[in-house]
């Protein structure tokens, strides 16, 4: 049986992490990444937007709105449904008429832009409410409720049958256990936001690596409409140390049928999102044959053209290899962890077994490290800007464990020593030396270090 898309569902990018936002002509690549692989939506939300978050109240100037103007273009341009999102929940008055006016004039201003759907996000913020607040409302859902309201039915007016996204103060799975938001928070959301209204949601987690049918079964029940999914899988804005280009995955294709949509918070640097979108597409626009590994290696293939090198060519297979490296948040690629178990199989060796183990490790572990080296020679230099630092650091840990072959090779017994890893300089920092102090468990609690 072959599955078709709603012709409402909304799939594509959001523009939501905390960090830079991206430049003008980054947001023209991902849009024209988005119109070659058919994702219909592009959310701006990115946090550290002082006057999208911190500084809603603030009007955009007129090189500002020039700016937000020349992307909305571009949106429609290409056929993608522009989205702008404002959160002002870090410190709005719900019970006061002018900030609620205040909110319209804001989203007035982005509509006279050309711009026509909108969404308000109350994510992220303090979970206490104002005293007035309370005594007008009595719960945050039903003040962020009435405002919401507000603003989409006025929009509504102006624009019928533009699309509206709330995302709630809980907005995954353990935030409601733990009863952000207050009691019964999402019920009364559900009974009370216009049905007009979409309702973002990450998953049991904020960055969940499965969404099950039963999940969202049970969350559309008490929403009284099925979520559109906020999904953080490959957004990397908490470890700057780390990115992830493994495939759109843990999703089975059913779950499409039972959401209003899917639109993607992703890495930072926009330009290492390549395999995520295309992987996506490949998972929204599938029939009833989607293998997420597949999807993987021939968009890792597309990928692949954008590392045209001024040195060395990077090979496809050491690509994968590299990418193997920074796959999703709780897994690592095939060839990655084939490469970790063979260093740890050889290093845990008696001395007199290690020098059979060591080929297995040795030959990725070359191949990775010349691959990290290359990067530099990049000609696309947005690219190598996104890849350098995360990279190095790879590179760093094989040259070390290399290092430490060569002498074990020499003298299996040798205290192992490099010349170029030394205390202070690597590894070092107050981060890591905190990060030495408490040890993380399988079961998510910490113990301390001895």
């Amino acid at each position: 049986m072959v599955m078709h898309m709603k012709t409402d569902f909304l799939t594509g990018v959001i523009e939501g992490f905390y960090g830079t936002p991206w430049t003008l002509g980054e947001r023209h690549m991902v849009l024209d990444w988005m119109q070659s692989w058919k994702l219909n939506t592009y959310l701006y939300a990115p946090k550290d937007d002082l006057k999208q978050r911190v500084s809603w109240r603030e009007d955009y100037s007129s090189g500002e709105a020039a700016v937000l103007k020349d992307l909305i273009q571009a949106c429609q341009a290409r056929g993608i449904r522009f989205v702008y999102a404002l959160s002002p929940g870090l410190d709005m008055a719900y019970a006061q008429a002018s900030d609620l006016e205040t909110l319209q004039r804001r989203l007035e201003q982005v509509r006279q832009l050309g711009g026509r759907d909108f969404a308000l996000l109350f994510d992220d913020i303090p979970d206490v409410m104002r005293a007035e607040d309370r005594s007008t409302y009595g719960s945050f859902a039903k003040a962020q409720c009435h405002v919401t309201n507000a603003v989409y039915r006025s929009l509504q007016e102006k624009s019928p049958g533009a699309r509206f996204l709330f995302c709630p103060t809980p907005y995954c799975g353990r935030m409601q256990q733990a009863g952000l938001g207050g009691e019964d928070y999402l019920g009364q959301v559900g009974r009370i936001l216009d049905p007009g209204i979409e309702i973002f949601w990450t998953g049991p987690e904020i960055i969940s690596s499965h969404l099950s049918m039963g999940h969202v079964e049970g969350l559309t029940q008490l929403l009284r409409r099925p979520p559109l999914i906020w999904d953080n899988l490959h957004a990397n804005d908490y470890d700057g140390r780390r990115f992830y280009c493994g495939p759109y995955s843990g999703r089975p294709l059913e779950l499409r049928q039972a959401v209003r949509g899917i639109l993607h918070n992703p890495n930072n640097e926009a330009p290492l999102n390549y395999v995520p979108w295309k992987t996506l597409s490949d998972y929204v626009h599938a029939d009833t044959d989607w293998d997420p590994r597949t999807s993987y290696l021939r968009a890792m293939e597309g990928w692949h053209a954008r590392f045209e090198s001024a040195g060395s060519p990077i090979a496809l297979e050491d690509l994968v290899l590299l990418g193997d490296c920074f796959y999703l948040p709780e897994a690592e690629g095939s060839q990655a962890q084939a490469l970790h178990d063979a260093a740890r199989d050889w290093l845990r060796a008696a001395p007199g077994d290690r020098q059979a183990l060591l080929p297995a490790f040795r030959e990725p572990a070359a191949r990775l490290r010349n691959a990290c080296a290359e990067i530099v020679h990049l000609k696309d230099r947005g690219l190598f800007s996104a890849l350098s630092r995360k990279t190095w650091d790879l590179r760093e840990e094989m040259d070390l464990m290399l290092t430490c072959a060569s002498q074990m090779e020499k003298d299996p017994g040798a205290r192992l020593h490099s010349d170029y890893h030394l205390p202070g300089t690597y590894r070092g920092g107050m981060v890591s030396k905190l990060q030495g102090l408490l040890h993380p468990q399988a079961d998510g609690s910490f113990i301390p270090s001895r």
